[in-house]
């Protein structure tokens, strides 16, 4: 899909949808799909390399066991995401290469055993190796066999199969479609029985964790630029070439018309420093983009402390799954209590230098503003670029546009007089959708075909011109004695 950003000096080559954003002039349509939350993650279970669609924290299991220890990131990231609001995570599970699928041999119960089935765990990972299998008489039918899987002590599944052959042990577990945890694969017939066995674990398993460079998460980006996703975070990490790098291919992707917004951090030394101010507002300083937020403070919660870039989870979460007309600002959270207290004092300079805070304003634990961490604003750009809220609804209105223009314009309209005012009465049907919903105001929006440019034949030219919409943050009084 082309797209992005252009400009009179440097003209796109290829076809598609382009928009340029100016402080005076900005386009609308109506929203499409929102909600989504990509991230790397680390864990002991799940597909490697490989993206995993997750909607609710129940999903999180399965997909990659709930054991935390070792560096795995996967279950806390995903679930503050979701409690933030995300409406879907793409997971996206990194490993350093070493990593490993558990196994075991089962033998028959010749005199001279033979190796006749091996049972491996579906996915690589530490996890694999608490799976215990049982093999014993099927306490109802005597001419068959129970193989029986566990986790730890939880019966996970039981196969069932005609004790004879050891391919019908194969068939049960591999034909068996509730079966997310092993497959089976048949070395040898040997004497058609297998022996039977206690609680014998698999081994062998691994999970990749401890050898993960940023060069791993370098490539997932590359990996991400494949998918449709609002907001992209990381799972906690903090080091400063890895968060160059990241906020760099933001950049990019940006110009090229992908709008998503990254949400990063720093560690909890830094979030409870005695200069945490001077520390989080040079962060935002050196990013200094409008697709980044930099999240300045950590927070407790149910006795566990994270780090703001551990709660950059949370805040992609909520960013991505509020409504185009809602805003971050002030928007409440679960959290108990957050790790630092900023003065007010420290706090204005929050929002002044680009930093994203959590608050707790003696009842509960609220963003201060939802600001991103542009600081330096740009020839084309106003104070408003400064918000999230106004780069979300900037993003949705370029994603729905381009893909409008390239299900329905693009190649399939004559570049005619008529062809221009059906592309602007489209475009003007959307704004109307978007002031209805209360994103742009309801008067004063238009479309208009820009004749002060000269276009090829194949180039239409649009001037867009709305006033977006903006929650109340600040109310002013004046009360009168008399």
């Amino acid at each position: 899909m082309a797209g992005g950003t252009w400009n009179l000096t440097d003209m796109p080559v290829l076809p598609g949808f382009y928009m340029a954003f100016r402080a005076a002039a900005a386009a609308a349509i109506q929203p499409g799909e929102r909600g989504v939350v990509i991230v790397p993650v680390k864990a002991h279970w799940g597909p490697v390399r490989q993206f995993v669609e997750l909607t609710r924290e129940a999903d999180i299991a399965d997909a990659y066991s709930l054991d935390e220890t070792g560096g795995a990131s996967a279950v806390q990231t995903v679930r503050l995401a979701l409690l933030g609001g995300a409406r879907k995570v793409l997971a996206y599970r990194l490993t350093d290469g070493t990593e490993a699928k558990a196994a075991k041999t089962l033998q028959d119960t010749a005199a001279t055993p033979a190796n006749v089935l091996k049972l491996e765990a579906k996915q690589s990972g530490a996890r694999g190796n608490a799976f215990k299998v049982t093999i014993q008489a099927n306490p109802v039918d005597a001419a068959k066999k129970d193989i029986k899987l566990y986790e730890g002590t939880t019966l996970l599944r039981t196969f069932t199969f005609a004790g004879s052959t050891i391919q019908a042990a194969v068939d049960a577990v591999n034909g068996d479609a509730a079966n997310k945890w092993i497959v089976a694969s048949k070395l040898a017939d040997g004497n058609g029985t297998l022996a039977n066995l206690s609680g014998s674990a698999l081994s062998g398993g691994a999970s990749g964790i401890e050898g993960i460079a940023a060069s791993d998460y370098v490539n997932a980006m590359s990996a991400f630029e494949t998918q449709s996703f609002n907001v992209v975070t990381l799972d906690g990490v903090t080091d400063p070439a890895l968060l160059t790098s990241l906020a760099s291919w933001v950049a990019r992707i940006r110009t090229e018309g992908n709008g998503v917004i990254a949400v990063l951090g720093g560690s909890a030394a830094e979030d409870k420093a005695a200069d945490a101010v001077a520390k989080a507002s040079a962060r935002s300083a050196g990013f200094n983009l409008e697709g980044i937020v930099n999240v300045g403070t950590g927070a407790l919660l149910d006795g566990a402390e994270y780090s703001s870039a551990q709660l950059s989870a949370y805040v992609a979460g909520l960013i991505a799954g509020q409504a185009l007309s809602a805003s971050t600002t002030y928007a409440p959270t679960p959290f108990d209590d957050v790790t630092r207290r900023w003065t007010r004092s420290e706090q204005e300079q929050a929002v002044r230098g680009g930093v994203f805070l959590f608050v707790h304003d003696g009842r509960l634990v609220k963003a201060l503003r939802g600001v991103t961490s542009l600081v330096t604003l740009s020839g084309t750009q106003n104070a408003a670029w400064k918000k999230i809220r106004t780069i979300r609804v900037l993003d949705s209105i370029n994603a729905d546009l381009q893909r409008t223009a390239e299900d329905q314009y693009i190649g399939k309209v004559n570049n005619t007089e008529e062809g221009r005012l059906a592309l602007v009465g489209a475009c003007k049907q959307y704004m109307n959708t978007l002031a209805q919903a209360g994103v742009i105001e309801a008067t004063g929006y238009d479309v208009a075909v820009d004749d002060a440019i000269v276009a090829a034949p194949d180039q239409v030219f649009l001037k867009w011109e709305a006033r977006l919409t903006d929650v109340v943050e600040q109310i002013f009084g004046t009360f009168i004695v008399r």
